[in-house]
């Protein structure tokens, strides 16, 4: 009898199970570097390779091409070539896979064009909103009715708000309006503009076209100069002035008047409200296609007060609602609230209220139905782009920096606004973004594609999006692959135990961003009118939600959800998610939540997540583009469990400088900030296998200075020589 035989008849039964039931993902070979390419080049241009979860604007995105990577990793056995099944048809009828944290839907979608069942759930009602309408049935022909009735409705009313004349008095189209921030000086009580400098236009590309417009500090007519002149002299009134400069730097202002310097936010205080605005410029475009920067004049003012008639008389009349929910204190709230933004209406001008309560109207009086639903979903991220918190980015680029792009509401100095129902070279625009998404998300629907690095998009690898939604799990049908949501804290379902195959999601992070208090900007406006998942409430906050600034608070909050994914987790399947976190403490945080709810690491993958340009690196010393794929299983069902081993951690640095090398041998480039990620990763792989959470803890807190030394011998090997792109 041969050696191999003999040690098969040794294994017991469970340990038999065991291997039969190993995933492709529980291995080191396990092919995350692959993963990578494809997700790094998906970063750069997301809406365009995963258009269904771009809809509607939704907090740390996560890259389809790694779930679709992840999802077959859950379902498909070791020693299976990733790279070839990547883009094959499949279909895993009766495969249950749940994400408790469903956010935009990544998972869902993903599972779903692999022919699982998609069980979706979420707290916030707007994320179920988004995945709902993105992913449910769409009639085409009734969706281009509907937009045609809006556009009659509507849509010249519209325009009109945003006629001028031009450089010869002819009549032409505002693109944009440009506005800048007042308070008055705390000294002689004149009215001083938060300009920080007098540059209200320049091109992304600077080399090569250098040409800026300036707005004269003395005059405040608008004229262009080079990018490198340090002196500029206005043609009207003659002054000399450094451009780059203006009259509030920081946290602070100077008055123009008296030359007194002060605290804006002292201003604002003393104020009891919020600060004024001034319309100084526009954007026109000719009746010939042209762009001139022009200063507003009397005309102008006269329209937008018109404007504030028109708002008024139509809210008496109950012809529109605008938003009058209150703001509520937060972590990511406190900066509008100490500028005296005490209502979600504060953010919009009257012209903005006027022409989006217009639209919203029109929408809602369609025929009630999922395009209905659909296109107030659109009408809902026209906003971030529509409001006094959106900036001008210049030419060579979308022109409007929406008001999400810092990831906080920060209030904005020099507020740009867009017209609201756009031209040809509009950005932000409810025409524009409704043409965009909505052609991108219908024909992804019908014919999904996945990222080919040597032939660009890759077709035929999916089903169509079948439309068969449900928005509930009350019923779920095993045998159909359809999609089911549900809206409501995840750390109490109603699902059946060990009924889900396996738990493939994203946990948000416990210092970051709180998606629900910046949700609610969009849920002031879509409860004004309750539809789906959207019901008249206050707010989107909710005390079971995983988003606190303590950790202890946050690890409590997780391990519930992630007891409740044990209990409806079959025995044998497996709870995978992505995660990472810059601290020790946001890994404690995860080892403490996932040993009181009796999972165990097997394994962990690095992979490409954010954008290398995102807003949130660039603005790190130390910035993080990795997510860590990390493997668990329930802990009773695992063989390897014991008490402290001496080896772990030769183990632990061992593995990663093994996975920061697979990375990088792809071309990809890591900061210290991602080996560091790698490093903690792979620690809590090594000591997860411990029976005792104090060990566990204490041996990632104790180790901070080895993950520091590890983290930096990593990157000065990764970097040390060039890396050779790896031959996909």
């Amino acid at each position: 009898m041969s050696l191999a035989i003999l040690e098969m008849k040794n294994l017991t039964n469970k340990e038999l199970q065991l291997q039969n039931d190993k995933r492709m993902i529980e291995t080191d070979d396990f092919p995350f570097e692959f993963l990578s390419s494809l997700a790094d080049k998906e970063s750069w241009r997301k809406e365009i390779y995963r258009p269904v979860y771009h809809v509607h604007k939704w907090w740390a995105k996560r890259l389809g091409s790694v779930f679709r990577g992840i999802v077959l990793g859950v379902l498909k056995a070791p020693n299976t070539d990733l790279r070839k099944e990547f883009y094959k048809k499949q279909k895993f009828n009766g495969k249950v896979i749940y994400d408790p944290f469903m956010g935009s839907g990544t998972t869902i979608g993903e599972s779903h064009k692999l022919g699982c069942i998609a069980l979706g759930r979420d707290i916030n009602p707007i994320a179920c909103e988004n995945v709902r309408v993105a992913l449910g049935s769409i009639n085409k022909e009734k969706l281009n009715e509907a937009i045609d009735i809006i556009e009659q409705a509507v849509g010249d009313q519209i325009r009109n708000l945003y006629k001028s004349k031009d450089r010869d008095g002819n009549e032409c189209d505002v693109l944009y309006w440009f506005w800048v921030k007042e308070v008055d000086c705390p000294e002689c009580n004149c009215p001083v503009d938060l300009f920080p400098s007098r540059i209200i236009s320049k091109n992304a590309y600077p080399d090569r076209k250098p040409e800026i417009q300036v707005c004269c500090s003395g005059c405040d007519d608008i004229f262009a100069a080079n990018v490198k002149d340090k002196i500029v002299k206005c043609k009207s009134c003659h002054l000399e002035f450094d451009p780059r400069i203006g009259n509030s730097k920081g946290a602070k202002a100077t008055c123009t008047q008296c030359l007194h310097s002060f605290k804006v936010i002292d201003a604002i205080k003393s104020s009891n409200s919020i600060p004024s605005h001034r319309l100084y410029a526009k954007l026109v475009l000719t009746q010939k296609g042209e762009k001139q920067y022009l200063s507003v004049n009397s005309e102008d003012i006269e329209a937008y007060n018109s404007c504030q008639i028109q708002l008024e008389e139509k809210i008496k009349s109950n012809e529109l609602k605008i938003p009058t929910t209150q703001i509520t204190d937060g972590n990511n709230t406190n900066q509008v609230l100490k500028y005296n933004y005490t209502e979600w209406e504060s953010f919009f001008n009257a012209r903005q209220l006027l022409a989006l309560g217009m639209i919203q109207k029109t929408i809602v009086d369609l025929t009630d139905g999922q395009e209905r639903d659909l296109l107030l979903n659109v009408f809902s991220t026209v906003l971030e782009f529509n409001n006094m918190f959106a900036s001008y980015k210049g030419e060579g680029t979308g022109a409007v920096r929406h008001m999400f792009s810092h990831h906080i509401l920060k209030p904005e100095k020099v507020p740009i606004e867009a017209n609201v129902w756009g031209t040809n070279k509009s950005s932000g625009a409810f025409s524009t973004l409704l043409k965009n998404k909505l052609n991108r998300l219908i024909e992804y629907r019908e014919n999904p594609f996945e990222i080919d690095l040597k032939k660009g998009k890759h077709y035929d690898s999916s089903e169509p999006f079948s439309g068969n939604l449900t928005p509930n799990w009350d019923n779920i049908n095993t045998s159909t692959r359809g999609i089911y949501l549900s809206c409501g804290s995840s750390d109490n379902t109603n699902l059946p135990s060990e009924s889900v195959d396996f738990v493939v999601t994203d946990p948000p992070f416990f210092d970051n961003v709180h998606y629900s208090e910046l949700a609610d900007f969009f849920l002031s406006w879509q409860s004004l009118y309750p539809h789906g998942f959207i019901e008249e409430i206050q707010t989107t906050r909710h005390k079971n939600e995983v988003q606190d600034k303590d950790s202890e608070t946050f690890s409590y909050k997780l391990e519930n959800v992630f007891k409740e994914c044990s209990r409806v987790l079959k025995n044998d399947g497996l709870m995978v998610f992505s995660y990472h976190h810059s601290r020790q403490e946001g890994w404690v945080s995860l080892g403490k939540a996932l040993f009181e709810s009796g999972f165990i690491v097997v394994n962990v993958h690095p992979v490409k997540a954010e954008m290398s340009s995102a807003t949130p690196k660039s603005q790190s010393s130390e910035p993080i583009q990795l997510d860590i794929i990390i493997v668990c299983r329930k802990r009773n069902n695992f063989l390897e469990v014991g008490s402290e081993r001496n080896d772990y951690v030769l183990n632990a640095f061992r593995k990663a400088k093994s996975k920061a090398k697979r990375l990088t041998s792809t071309g990809l480039s890591l900061s210290l900030g991602d080996c560091n990620v790698i490093a903690y990763s792979q620690l809590l792989s090594e000591v997860s296998h411990f029976t005792s959470i104090q060990i566990i803890e204490d041996h990632i807190l104790g180790f901070e200075k080895n993950v520091s030394v590890l983290s930096k011998e990593i990157y000065e090997e990764c970097n040390s020589v060039k890396q050779i792109a790896f031959d996909l």
